[in-house]
């Protein structure tokens, strides 16, 4: 484990993260013993060439009842977990790819996962997780029938028909997923590997013997009109002409059609991405339509307590300008009683107030040494008394006009 460690931060010496992504390739060796990792270089659609770490193996797959081991390779981004990691799906010789709304004709791997990517909560290890449970779905690979694996696939350019034993039809069986002569697909802005460079051979080894699920359209056409039969008239086994011209006929359609089909999966597949990329072009739409209306609402009720203060403030502009005006006002004069009552109480709250500076001063004359402490003594034993009259006769007061004492 320590050799491993030492080896991977020597590989992602370059990375940004080295330590973080070191830490989740050993969980996700551990996890999965049958992947392997090594430093490989890769390729840009720009061209630019650079050394990213390449997680390469089998992950185990339950699928009506067994388990298959899925050839899958991981690419980490120099970046990682900044940036999305790039899977895709390694067919073996005796396999083909099944394109579906998870895999494309390339065997590039499109997840929920991987959309939804998050630096601070996906990891390698759920990454595989989620590709295990989708691959149980839709398995991605299917193997090639014994025949077609045996037989190399007709030329390009030549049909000649091959030789069959008499009574028996060339079987062609509809399979898509041929490998295309680009690896890279037009419609993705991502970058993808560069499948020219040699990978080592990963041969899965499903665990209970059953080789990779066959696909369910691998059944063979039925026998074109006009193939090469045997019969009353024909029970010598010689091809002519039209035997040829039929077969070539056969041959010729199954290839088409097998094209056609594969054509039309690998357009499901980018149309399905298509559609998932404008919904969340509108979905997106739609949050910036509510923070544009959120933001206008905050304008508008800004707007309306700015032009309250600016009224506010020509408010208190006058009333300053009014005062300004005015002559000096009377304290005395200014504070005038409506009752008997409250006049007696505002004496006494003053007289109050007085006797208690008064006390205070006399502290500070004797903390100067200014009067001896029987002076002090005599003059705040009156004083406290008289505050102690004035407080109560106040209580009396607030109490008959019926104030909180």
């Amino acid at each position: 484990m320590a050799n491993d460690e030492a080896i991977l931060k020597q590989y992602l010496s370059k990375y940004q993260h080295r330590d973080y992504t070191a830490r989740e390739v050993i969980s996700l060796i551990q996890a999965y013993r049958s992947l392997t990792y090594r430093l490989e270089a890769f390729v840009f659609n720009n061209g630019t060439r650079k050394d990213l770490l390449n997680l390469e193996g089998t992950i185990p797959v339950h699928y009506k009842g067994a388990y298959y081991n899925i050839p899958i390779c991981i690419w980490l981004m120099d970046t990682h977990p900044t940036n999305v990691p790039l899977c895709f799906v390694k067919p073996t010789p005796d396999m083909s790819i099944k394109i579906s709304k998870y895999v494309d004709s390339n065997g590039k791997v499109y997840l929920p996962f991987l959309h939804e990517w998050n630096p601070q909560g996906s990891t390698l290890l759920k990454l595989i997780q989620c590709m295990i449970a989708a691959f149980g779905e839709l398995p991605p690979v299917y193997s090639k029938p014994r025949s077609e694996a045996a037989r190399p696939p007709y030329p390009m350019n030549s049909f000649m028909p091959q030789p069959f034993p008499a009574g028996q039809y060339p079987q062609v069986s509809p399979q898509p997923g041929y490998p295309q002569a680009t690896p890279y697909p037009t419609t993705s802005n991502v970058p993808y590997p560069n499948y020219s460079s040699p990978y080592p051979s990963a041969t899965p080894v499903p665990t209970n013997g059953v080789p990779y699920p066959p696909a369910s359209t691998n059944t063979p056409y039925p026998p074109q009109q006009g193939a090469y039969q045997t019969g009353p008239d024909n029970n010598s086994g010689t091809i002519t002409e039209e035997h040829i011209k039929a077969s070539l006929l056969s041959a010729v359609e199954d290839k088409l059609r097998r094209r056609l089909k594969e054509q039309s999966q690998q357009s499901q597949a980018e149309l399905e991405t298509l559609r998932r990329t404008q919904q969340e072009l509108q979905e997106g739409k739609t949050r910036l339509e509510d923070i544009m209306g959120r933001l206008q609402r905050e304008r508008s009720e800004l707007d309306k307590n700015v032009a309250i203060l600016q009224e506010k403030e020509k408010e208190l502009q006058a009333a300053v300008e009014r005062l300004a005006d005015q002559e000096g006002v009377d304290v005395d004069e200014a504070v005038v009683t409506t009752a008997p009552l409250y006049s007696q109480l505002l004496n006494a709250f003053a007289e109050e107030a007085t006797l208690e500076d008064a006390i205070y001063y006399m502290g500070e004359a004797l903390r100067k040494e200014v009067i001896d402490l029987d002076t002090f003594m005599k003059q705040v034993r009156a004083l406290a008394r008289r505050q102690f009259t004035l407080r109560a006769l106040m209580h009396k007061c607030r109490q008959k006009a019926q104030l909180a004492c």
